[in-house]
């Protein structure tokens, strides 16, 4: 996501060039036909479409709201992997002891088996980045979202998985390679350490039924996650609102010409081009804005930051762990004079 104070103005600019340009044309047809032609006729009431206005504003703010709502919802839940995630690091580095066993392990046994269930709790986050990074119907694919996301290394792509080789053992990650949901099983193998750790006596039950509800904690954030990511911003809701707000702005440059050509110097008349893409500019910026906070995990400009949260979250509880090869922080990435933060 964006990480600066703001944004500039001639960023935004650029990012909605195409429309400018095309609202120049709308805007300016009209008024050549009008002025050279005398295509007088064209001239509309104002009245009907300001009152189309304030209907597509009413909506726009509604879209809005319900898009930063997904949005919002989304950065919460990761919000409560961050807390869990530690917790749960806590808890396995405390809870797998000797104090229940029969047979006690040296401290070097202790700390391998420690690291094994955070490692694997490491390959969990990662997997589901990369799960959530898979791209849908719905969400922006063109070719500069594409670039961007492989600048970044964020795209979508089965060999990412490679890349938990490191946290998992061989027969683990075979075996996680083999299933649809990846994430999912990737927690099932947690739970199949917790309950060998159990029969071993590492963990007595008290602590074992502790650490179990954080394996179901980490399903429920995990499956809030598929919720937003599988679900859409309802498609009537987001077509009806694109349809309406080009009708405003296919008909608003033959209600300004109505407002312009009442005045006494007839070169005013020109005055409807500029004024047309500014107010159709502010309309198409309000549509674009709510239309790229609709999916929080498609790894774009104002999306949840989760692979530098999954990157933090993997630093935070390894250093609990007191390693020392631990990844260095995710850096910032720049695009197109924009830094930003994935």
């Amino acid at each position: 996501m964006f990480v600066g104070k703001h944004y500039s103005l001639i960023g935004s600019l650029n990012w909605s060039k195409k429309y400018i340009l095309l609202f120049i044309v709308i805007a300016a047809i009209p008024v050549v036909l009008y002025q050279v032609f005398d295509f007088k006729w064209l001239v509309i009431p104002w009245q009907p479409i300001s009152v189309i206005g304030i209907a597509v504003s009413f909506y726009l703010g509604f879209k809005n709201n319900s898009s930063y709502e997904r949005l919002w919802e989304a950065r919460k839940i990761w919000g409560g992997i961050v807390n869990s995630s530690r917790t749960f690091t806590v808890m396995s580095r405390d809870f797998i002891s000797n104090h229940f066993s029969k047979v006690n392990l040296p401290d070097e046994s202790l700390l391998t088996i420690r690291k094994t269930v955070v490692h694997c709790h490491v390959a969990w986050l990662h997997a589901l980045t990369y799960q959530l990074r898979e791209k849908r119907a719905w969400e922006h694919s063109d070719k500069k979202s594409e670039a961007m996301r492989k600048l970044a290394g964020i795209h979508s792509d089965e060999n990412h998985f490679e890349k938990l080789k490191p946290y998992l053992s061989e027969s683990d990650y075979n075996y996680m390679m083999t299933k649809g949901n990846k994430t999912s099983h990737l927690l099932s193998i947690q739970s199949s350490y917790l309950k060998a750790l159990r029969e071993k006596d590492l963990i007595e039950d008290f602590r074992h039924m502790e650490l179990a509800n954080m394996i179901k904690e980490f399903y429920t954030l995990q499956g809030k996650c598929e919720r937003i990511k599988n679900f859409p911003f309802p498609r009537q809701y987001a077509s009806v609102n694109f349809f309406f707000v080009w009708i405003f702005i296919l008909l608003l440059p033959f209600a300004m010409l109505n407002i312009v050509s009442g005045m006494d110097n007839p070169l005013f008349v020109w005055l409807t081009i500029p004024l047309t893409v500014l107010v159709s500019w502010v309309f198409i910026m309000m549509e674009m804005i709510g239309d790229y906070s609709e999916n929080p995990f498609e790894g774009l400009y104002n999306d949840v930051p989760i692979s530098t949260l999954a990157n933090g979250i993997e630093i935070d509880i390894r250093q609990m762990l007191d390693e020392e090869d631990i990844p260095e922080a995710r850096p910032n990435v720049i695009v197109q004079g924009q830094e930003l933060m994935f």
